[in-house]
């Protein structure tokens, strides 16, 4: 039995949810709506403040019982705070702004990178700090491993981008020939 799908999801003030026939699952809150088509094999059941998840017997219903479970109370967590990823940036005349619905890096290319960013998705721009948020986790954390992508860290002279908190070994250099 799953440990993580018995567990039922508290549901916030301000959030409603629906589940339709068609095993659409619709989260709604100040942070806006998200929706998830769920597998038959799993049932969504509303009780009190409560929403609990059941799943199948059978092989495919326990496998994604849990998941499910997961997906959902991300979904409440979502559209009631909302997720945030931080990102680090180093380097001589890196430089990140935001101009409308576009990310602008200058990252040591010989071009500057504008990225666009998705629907629901929010950037703020501090000093050498990018702070991406919205409402869908996998939304959120995607949007962050592609801006990482365009300059990853380096373990050399440190210069690149990097998740706040991440660790980054660094390593020695050439130390040359010696006579």
């Amino acid at each position: 039995m799953s440990r993580i799908g018995k567990k039922p999801i508290a549901l916030p003030e301000k959030v409603e949810i629906k589940v339709s026939p068609a095993n659409m699952v619709e989260v709604k809150g100040p942070k806006g709506t998200l929706t998830y088509q769920i597998s038959p094999k799993v049932k969504v059941e509303k009780k009190d403040k409560n929403i609990e998840v059941i799943g199948t017997a059978d092989r495919v219903g326990r496998s994604i019982w849990g998941l499910s479970r997961t997906i959902i109370g991300n979904m409440v967590t979502g559209v009631s705070t909302g997720f945030k990823k931080e990102l680090e940036f180093t380097g001589v005349g890196y430089k990140a702004a935001v101009s409308g619905t576009t990310l602008q890096l200058n990252l040591g290319h010989s071009h500057q990178i504008d990225y666009k960013l998705p629907k629901g998705i929010e950037v703020k721009v501090n000093k050498n700090v990018i702070e991406v948020h919205g409402a869908d986790k996998e939304l959120v954390g995607f949007v962050a491993a592609e801006i990482r992508a365009y300059r990853p860290h380096e373990p050399y002279k440190g210069k690149g981008m990097k998740y706040v908190g991440e660790k980054v070994i660094r390593k020695a250099g050439k130390t040359g020939a010696k006579k």
